[in-house]
């Protein structure tokens, strides 16, 4: 290479070029495995009812990161599945981070009021985590927060003994000022749920 025969901004790109070449690559950095929510207008403010009766608020969390998984206990399927992935994933983070696990609250809002009271939605929670909060509330108070999380909720087929409820299948991650961060990888494995809650949860 002539490098006196190069002008200086040719010789400078050169120079980089040579030192780009020589430099080692640093790894990349990793990537969360569920969907990026950060600026998407969902969340607000919800009183809804715990596992005693007592009044549960979304701002009583304020300062901590949320999760918050729309179901029913009812649920033959989906709601177990999603919800121990879940917590199964949440347990692992919590067991290798505890510091930042205790920056976290785990919610479960049923969207079936008429069936789920709160001892019911209680018990259900505690079966997958004593971390896990469940709530429920008369059928405006939880309409008014599906809308506001953007869930989907509505009565679906007749079954023997009963209904099902159609729902969407979202555990949105929140951050302690109540912005949403991500809906987290709950349809891949607990693993990957515990390695984003470690990338994202500081």
């Amino acid at each position: 290479m002539n490098l006196r025969a190069m002008t200086k901004p040719r010789l400078l790109a050169a120079i980089l070029l040579v030192l780009a070449s020589c430099s080692p690559q640093g790894d990349p950095e990793p990537q969360i495995q569920g969907v990026d929510l950060a600026g998407a207008q969902i969340g607000g403010e919800f009183t809804l009812t715990g596992k005693d009766g007592n009044r549960v608020r979304w701002s009583d969390f304020a300062g901590k990161y949320r999760i918050i998984y729309f179901g029913y206990t009812f649920c033959p399927d989906a709601c177990p599945l999603d919800v121990g992935v879940l917590m199964r994933g949440f347990a692992k983070f919590e067991a290798e981070h505890p510091a930042a696990a205790a920056k976290v609250q785990p919610l479960f809002v049923s969207i079936d009021p008429a069936r789920d009271t709160p001892p019911r939605v209680g018990e259900f929670a505690a079966a997958f985590s004593p971390r896990l909060i469940g709530l429920t509330g008369s059928q405006a108070e939880i309409d008014a927060a599906v809308k506001a999380f953007k869930a989907v909720a509505a009565r679906g087929a007749d079954v023997p003994g009963g209904y099902l409820m159609d729902h969407s299948r979202l555990a949105y991650l929140f951050g302690p000022d109540g912005q949403p961060i991500e809906a987290l990888p709950v349809d891949k494995n607990p693993e990957a749920v515990a390695a984003d809650l470690a990338l994202m949860v500081r």
